[in-house]
C-alpha cells in the first residue's frame, strides 16, 4: 500500500464520539499524526528489511567462509598425514629395490607385503596422492625435482635431464608434498 492509497484511507475516516465543530479540528489533527506515524512506521519497516537483508547476506557468506575453511582444514590434515606416511613409501621402495635379498624372502611372506603395499598406493591414489617418479633423460624441472647431485657429460643433448632418481617424490593433487630428489647430467667440454 502505498502512501497515497493511505492518505485516502484516513480522510475517509470518521469520528463518531466527538462533536461537530471539535470533531472536524481533532479529526484533522489526529489525521496529520496518523500519517506521519505512517511515514516513520514505513521508513522503519524499509530499515528493517534492509537490515535483515544485509544481515542474512553476511550469515550466507559467514557460512560460505566456514565451510571454505573447514575445507582447508582438512586439506591441510590430509597432507599432514600424508607427509608423515611418506618414509614408510621410501621403506618399501628400499626393500624391494634390493632384489637379491627380497628374493630370498619366503614368497608368500613377500606377496603378502607386496599386497599391503599395493593396499597403501591404493588409498594415496584415492586421496589424490601420486607419485612424481622421474626416468632418466627427462628435463630437469625444479619446480618437480629436487636437485642433489651434478653428474659430468660429454653429451650436450643429456644437459639438465635427469640421470638417477635418488628418491621418488610425491604430489596431492597440485600441491608438491615432496619433490623428487635427483642427479642432474651437467654438459663440460
Amino acid at each position: 500500500m502505498n502512501t497515497d492509497e493511505n492518505e485516502e484511507i484516513i480522510d475517509d475516516v470518521v469520528f463518531e464520539d466527538t462533536a461537530e465543530g471539535e470533531g472536524e479540528a481533532l479529526s484533522k489533527d489526529k489525521i496529520k499524526k496518523l500519517r506521519e506515524d505512517l511515514k516513520t512506521a514505513q521508513t522503519e519497516k524499509a530499515d528493517y528489511l534492509a537490515n535483515w537483508q544485509k544481515e542474512r547476506a553476511d550469515f550466507i557468506n559467514y557460512k560460505k567462509g566456514e565451510d571454505d575453511r573447514k575445507k582447508q582444514t582438512l586439506d591441510f590434515a590430509r597432507e599432514q598425514f600424508t607427509e608423515e606416511l611418506l618414509p614408510v613409501l621410501d621403506a618399501y621402495d628400499m626393500a624391494f629395490s634390493n632384489k637379491e635379498a627380497w628374493e630370498k624372502v619366503d614368497k608368500t611372506w613377500r606377496m603378502g607385503v607386496e599386497y599391503i603395499h599395493q593396499q597403501l598406493l591404493k588409498v594415496l591414489a584415492d586421496n589424490s596422492v601420486s607419485e612424481i617418479s622421474p626416468v632418466e633423460g627427462d628435463a630437469a624441472d625444479s619446480n618437480l625435482h629436487d636437485l642433489i647431485d651434478t653428474v659430468a657429460t660429454e653429451d650436450e643433448s643429456k644437459d639438465h635431464t635427469v640421470a638417477q632418481i635418488m628418491q621418488k617424490g610425491y604430489k596431492m593433487k597440485d600441491r608438491i608434498l615432496r619433490p623428487a630428489r635427483v642427479k642432474v647430467y651437467e654438459f663440460k667440454k
